[in-house]
């Protein structure tokens, strides 16, 4: 350890105190909160190793704590169920989205997710579940892209992905919609506590005789969350800061993995036509706000203080 001011160069006792002191602190909120999970200790070694090994590997994390910040409120969303302030939105979300985008089939009219439901094959399944994986890994690694490559535009990425999170959230509590699955299992009646669900992505699971997406949804904060749907958002945001740095054939598999993404979510009950809608809107909302804030001379010295701390 070295003494001086600390800009993602160095470490000195103040900022090992200050680490300390935050780890401790998460750890005792989350165990009030949520309870204690062995994902908190994961998050917290990995930060910490990664602080304490290099000045890059220091760099990179205090970068990447924007997603950290993210993920734990995400994740502290479990304590606070956004039905206990909203009604919960089935029925008449199932209704609306049948009467924008029902499907006539075997003389019913149905949503598209019961479309296909019914008419869904393997190649689908397989397919929409690769999607699928792709929604939080791609941005990540896109971060992590930018990272190497122009540090201004990685915490531009990251402030505009967490920035298009909180308004997602937002409405969350302020519009709580159960997903599509939640029909086909329970109906119209609502139940408070309702464990997360696989939906389509049960038939990926059993094709490779594996429980990923089991594991995934145990793990989920909130089932009444549907509404907008932000698998659907994180891949606009890719796409925009993809063609913002010009990054030519990539935007391509953006572009792809995008509509592959707001296909699949359809495809396996997991969001309404309405949700996908609702999510690039948020997205498109997101982005357009964090341009506006970048014109105030306030937030840019900001951005450029934090941009300091990880050069």
């Amino acid at each position: 350890m070295t003494n001086g001011s600390n800009h993602g160069n160095t470490v000195n006792l103040r900022s090992v105190i200050v680490v300390s002191l935050i780890s401790l602190a998460y750890l005792l909120l989350s165990w009030k909160l949520v309870g204690f999970k062995s994902d908190e200790v994961v998050l917290l070694l990995i930060f910490n190793i990664l602080y304490y090994l290099s000045a890059t590997t220091r760099k990179f994390i205090l970068g990447f704590s924007i997603f950290i910040v993210y993920w734990i409120i995400f994740d502290y969303m479990k304590a606070f169920p956004n039905y206990n302030y909203n009604p919960v939105h089935i029925e008449d979300l199932y209704n609306f989205e049948k009467h924008l985008f029902g499907i006539h089939f075997q003389n019913k009219l149905l949503t598209p997710n019961e479309y296909w439901r019914l008419n869904g094959f393997t190649f689908l399944d397989i397919m929409a579940g690769i999607f699928y994986l792709c929604w939080i890994p791609v941005p990540l690694v896109f971060a992590a892209f930018l990272f190497f490559k122009n540090r201004k535009q990685f915490l531009l990425f990251s402030l505009t992905f967490v920035l298009v999170n909180l308004l997602g959230f937002i409405v969350y509590y302020a519009y709580p919609a159960a997903p599509p699955w939640y029909v086909q299992f329970n109906g119209f009646t609502f139940h408070t506590g309702t464990p997360g669900n696989t939906a389509g992505l049960a038939k990926f699971d059993a094709y490779f005789h594996a429980g990923i997406f089991k594991s995934i949804y145990a793990k989920g904060s909130n089932v009444f969350a549907a509404m907008p749907s932000l698998h659907s958002s994180y891949p606009v945001i890719v796409l925009y800061y993809g063609l913002k740095n010009r990054l030519g054939r990539l935007n391509i598999f953006f572009g792809i993995v995008m509509i592959g993404i707001w296909f699949s979510a359809v495809y396996l009950s997991h969001h309404y036509v309405l949700d996908v809608l609702a999510g690039i809107l948020t997205a498109i909302t997101g982005i357009t706000l964090f341009n506006l804030l970048l014109k105030s001379a306030r937030f840019e010295k900001v951005i450029n203080n934090y941009l300091n701390l990880i050069k």
